[in-house]
Formats: structure tokens, C-alpha cells, sequence
């Protein structure tokens, strides 16, 4: 355990000063367009927010729907096979919020509409 701490925190090191010697070279320029990086950190904001949320959602969604499907199976276990078959279906359909979400949050970051018209 002893290990994987230095590890870790070697590593984090390593990219806390990597990004300081990175940022000196942009440092010099002078100017920043600020609606550049505003524009930036909110599709940042936005990306997070929906892949976090679709996955909340997704999770708290297929929780459930297996809650009751084991308790549908523990009083009737003689209808397995019709409730598993359910179980399935509404999973897949429950899982494709997530994957909507996470296509949202590609478009956000790599195709966003409003790229051209803000970034000029």
C-alpha cells in the first residue's frame, strides 16, 4: 500500500508541474479572449453535468427496475423466465439514456453548433 501511495502521489506531481511548465509558454502572449475560455469552461461544465446526470439517472433506473425483479422472481419464482425476459428489455431501454447522454456530451465538446459563431 506503502507503494501505490508514492505512486500516486508522484504522479500527481508530475502533473502539477508539468501544467505550470506548459503554461508559461502561453503566459508570454500577453492577450486572452476571454469569452474563448469562457466559451470553454461552460462546454466543460455542460459536458460533465449531462454525462453525469444521464449516468445518475441510468444507474438509479436500472437499480430499481432489478429490486424488482428479484423481488417479482422471490414470490413467484415460476414466472422467471417471463420476468427475466422484462428485465432485460427495460434494461437495454434504460441503459440507452445513458448512451444519449454520453453522444450529448461528445456533440458538447467536439461538434458544438455554437463553436464557429463564438470562437470566430
Amino acid at each position: 500500500m506503502s507503494r501505490l501511495k508514492t505512486f500516486v502521489c508522484v504522479a500527481f506531481m508530475l502533473c502539477a508541474v508539468s501544467s505550470v511548465a506548459f503554461a508559461s509558454e502561453v503566459a508570454t502572449a500577453g492577450y486572452v479572449d476571454w469569452a474563448k475560455v469562457i466559451f470553454v469552461a461552460a462546454s466543460l461544465v455542460a459536458a460533465g453535468l449531462c454525462m453525469g446526470l444521464g449516468a445518475i439517472g441510468a444507474g438509479a433506473g436500472m437499480g430499481n427496475a432489478t429490486s424488482g425483479a428479484t423481488e417479482a422472481v422471490g414470490r413467484n419464482p415460476n414466472a422467471q423466465g417471463k420476468i427475466m425476459l422484462t428485465l432485460m428489455v427495460g434494461l437495454a431501454m434504460t441503459e440507452s439514456i445513458a448512451i444519449y447522454a454520453l453522444v450529448v456530451t461528445l456533440i458538447i465538446l467536439y461538434a458544438n453548433p455554437f463553436k464557429a459563431i463564438i470562437l470566430g
